[in-house]
């Protein structure tokens, strides 16, 4: 057509490389060919005929949210004559409907995220991830802590559920790991921290937060109740933690593991390494963070307790066993997420493993056998009907044991027979291999006796070494230093 702009048809087709006859053409139709090309009509008649405009837009008008494949049930219900096949051409039909008259979508407005400006933390349940410790599965949670900007990422095991507790020591962690504070922390609002609590309760943890933050000098913000996209940027992560976390579970090839503390090494190995695949947006992002404070702030719950006559206290609906030399005393207790140290006065006493109460209230327990062993000593058979007996047994053999016994001697030999099992794995130190040795008697039809196993774990004198150990004479000393040699 820029040819023919200056030449007749025959030579502007010839410049431009088609025939004359292709030329003249053109000048009668214009046209391209897919305009001249008539539009096919439908070669079969319409199945939905009838029944979509009078039956399927109705109902799709009030329930806009409907899904074709109800409508596709309800129309073969309706109408039996329907060939199955129908279920596509009904697919197109509803989604071409959506398309011109469905009601209108949220719509996603991504963001632009200023280094340094804000964390967040969230509670994520970890149950999907089937791990156990010590062959028992582990009912935990993950909190959460993730920069806006570069997504570094901090996560910690949580065994006690949502609570401030939890928050305060995650967020704390997270921050030291990190190396600087955020201008500001948000949150899903900590509705689990907040429920069932009275109304000074909620104001004093509201207090303790805003105190935690103002240590740190960061701002609290807190999204929408019911408004989990508001809190997107850590929402979405948690998945892509967990599908982390899955993986290399996979790749270590087991889902269980010999302590709780082993657990959290894991999972502190799988973050780090989340990390260093972001380390120069993270090391960018760290120059314009805030200041740590010269210490961590206090991120525990203190209480006072008094150790009873039973040879412990309770507290929060959970029984704990201490040393009986602690009968009568007032003890303050610390509590963290996953344990509770003991002072008396100023003085550091112990920590104790932190238990919970379990569903419905029902209270639980956390018994040490070596301290109501020498009890248990001078009254063995105190064993026989003791409330905590079954949180006695520090593994599940010693369990075990002592229902064979139970089932194979009278009550009071089974009772001494026991108690001495609990000591000579406590005077030997032998708790673990104790426990294979009778695993290994049981399993042979037989009951473990305290007086054969005992041969099995005393020390031999010849595996002790001599050590001869000369002292220099102490004139040997006076005269190095009066030469002037270093001593």
């Amino acid at each position: 057509m820029t040819h023919r702009k200056k030449d007749r048809p025959a030579p502007a087709a010839a410049r431009a490389g088609f025939s004359t006859a292709t030329a003249y053409r053109i000048e009668a139709d214009p046209r391209r060919p897919s305009e001249k090309r008539k539009r096919r009509g439908r070669r079969r008649p319409d199945p939905l005929a009838g029944i979509f405009e009078e039956e399927i837009a109705p109902l799709l008008e009030a329930n806009p949210g409907l899904r074709a494949v109800a409508l596709y049930e309800e129309m073969m219900r309706c109408h039996p004559e329907l060939h199955p096949g129908v279920r596509r051409t009904l697919e197109r039909r509803v989604r071409a409907w959506k398309a011109r008259h469905g009601p209108e979508q949220e719509i996603i407005f991504r963001q632009k995220h200023e280094p340094g400006r804000r964390g967040l933390s969230d509670f994520t349940d970890a149950g999907v991830l089937g791990v156990t410790v010590a062959g028992e599965p582990l009912a935990h949670k993950l909190y959460h802590f993730r920069l806006e900007y570069s997504g570094f990422c901090h996560a910690a095991v949580v065994l006690g559920g949502e609570s401030y507790v939890a928050l305060a020591e995650g967020l704390q962690d997270a921050l030291w790991a990190l190396g600087g504070v955020p201008k500001e922390h948000q949150t899903d609002s900590l509705s689990a921290a907040f429920r069932n609590l009275k109304r000074e309760a909620r104001e004093d943890l509201t207090a303790r937060y805003e105190a935690l933050l103002d240590d740190y000098g960061m701002e609290g913000s807190r999204n929408s109740r019911g408004r989990a996209h508001e809190n997107g940027a850590i929402e979405g992560p948690h998945g892509h933690l967990k599908r982390a976390v899955e993986d290399a579970l996979l790749l270590r090839g087991s889902r269980d593991f010999e302590t709780v503390e082993a657990y959290r090494a894991f999972l502190a190995g799988v973050v780090s390494r989340r990390n260093a695949r972001n380390r120069e947006r993270i090391d960018a992002e760290r120059a314009v963070l805030g200041a740590l404070p010269l210490r961590r702030s206090d991120g525990f719950e203190e209480t006072l307790v008094r150790v009873t006559s039973t040879g412990g206290f309770s507290l929060r609906r959970v029984f704990y066993t201490v040393p009986s030399r602690l009968v009568g005393h007032r003890l303050r207790v610390r509590l963290y997420d996953d344990r509770l140290v003991l002072y008396a006065g100023t003085d550091e006493l112990m920590t104790l493993p932190r238990g919970h109460a379990g569903p419905g209230g029902q209270r639980g327990r956390v018994v040490d056998y070596r301290h109501v062993l020498p009890s248990l000593r001078r009254k063995p058979m105190a064993l026989l009907n003791w409330v905590h007996r079954d949180g006695l047994f520090p593994r599940d053999a010693y369990r075990r044991a002592f229902d064979a016994l139970r089932e194979g001697l009278d009550d009071r030999r089974a009772c001494r027979r026991m108690v001495d099992l609990l000591a000579l794995a406590h005077d030997r130190c032998c708790e673990v291999r104790l426990a294979a040795e009778i695993d290994r008697c049981l399993g042979a039809g037989g009951l473990p006796d305290p007086a054969v196993l005992g041969k099995r774990f005393v020390a031999k004198p010849e595996g002790i070494p001599d050590v001869g150990v000369t002292l220099p004479s102490m004139s040997d000393f006076d005269d190095t230093c009066l030469n002037g040699a270093p001593a």
